[in-house]
């Protein structure tokens, strides 16, 4: 089995982590057992110049063992609470959904304005809380090794792109969205997840991006790819974080005012499920910027194959 444990060294580091040892006092051991048996060498035997190359090498076999059990260690406890992420976002969805069901409720009732209202924030609040579990369940299964998940079928990336943008234009009045479309649109992909990248990718320029400037988006098919640029107008990013962009839990610097932005800063997932999305379609998303803009640019083959 591919990481399962083959040496004393490993089987320790697995049985102390399912232990609920710290990782100190799996070194720790290690450190008393070097001592005890360096001590009961030198009560047992008169060590001589020539006994220092075995010393050597039990010293040296200790460190190997220490550096496979950290290793070991570390992959078995990340492994349990990626398994525990995977369990918690799963067990928060039903609750979520009764909140946004009773909220729902509420709205259709007409019981006047205050509940309305109230109502209406309870909806919004329920959707960014959906979104966040969304992507902190994609992050799990990235990290359990599973990939992101699609299912591809016929899809025009008009339509899904256009129904995207139209529900965040109703969700920030107070920002302009432009949408150019232009060429063949037509591909092979799971609109549902191109329709998180979109989301995503906007909803980051809205974040970042000069509030008094429009976020513009554009569509363009040619022959064998499809083609999807977010632009905005803002302070230019420097080349350390852009090159980090699209890591998981990392984000740009925060906005001065996020506020008035009508955004919080989320968990810092969005770009890197952006960009696992498009990775799992066997497409791409750069990333550039200057003093004009800041542009993110996906690329789509138009046939994806289907991964679980």
């Amino acid at each position: 089995m591919p990481g399962a444990p083959d040496t004393a060294a490993q089987i320790h580091a697995v049985i102390r982590a399912r232990g609920g040892f710290n990782i100190n006092q799996l070194v720790a051991e290690y450190r008393a057992l070097r001592a005890s048996v360096l001590r009961l060498w030198m009560d047992e035997f008169e060590l001589v110049a020539g006994d220092l190359d075995d010393v050597m090498r039990f010293n040296e076999a200790i460190d190997q063992a220490v550096a496979e059990s950290v290793d070991f260690f570390n992959a078995e406890v990340e492994q349990s609470h990626n398994l525990l992420l995977g369990m918690l976002g799963h067990d928060l969805r039903s609750p979520l959904q009764t909140i946004q069901m009773t909220a729902s409720y509420l709205a259709a009732l007409n019981a006047g304005e205050k509940v309305s209202e109230a109502a209406a924030r309870l909806i919004r609040s329920g959707a960014s809380m959906n979104s966040l579990l969304d992507d902190l369940c994609d992050f799990n299964r990235t990290k359990l090794s599973l990939g992101i998940n699609i299912a591809p079928i016929e899809v025009g990336l008009a339509h899904v792109v256009g129904d995207t943008v139209d529900q965040l234009r109703a969700a920030h009045p107070d920002r302009r969205i432009d949408l150019e479309m232009n060429g063949n649109a037509l591909g092979v992909w799971d609109g549902l997840r191109l329709q998180q990248v979109v989301s995503n990718l906007v909803l980051n320029a809205i974040r970042y991006g000069a509030p008094d400037a429009p976020v513009r988006v554009v569509l363009t098919g040619d022959d064998t790819e499809v083609h999807l640029a977010v632009r905005n107008s803002g302070p230019a990013i420097d080349q350390l974080t852009l090159a980090r962009m699209f890591d998981p839990l990392s984000r740009g610097p925060d906005p001065e005012d996020k506020h008035a932005h009508g955004l919080g800063l989320g968990l810092g997932l969005g770009l890197y499920i952006a960009s696992e999305i498009a990775r799992a379609h066997h497409g791409s998303i750069d990333a550039r910027s200057d003093q004009a803009e800041t542009a993110f640019e996906v690329r789509l083959p138009r046939r994806a194959s289907q991964t679980t």
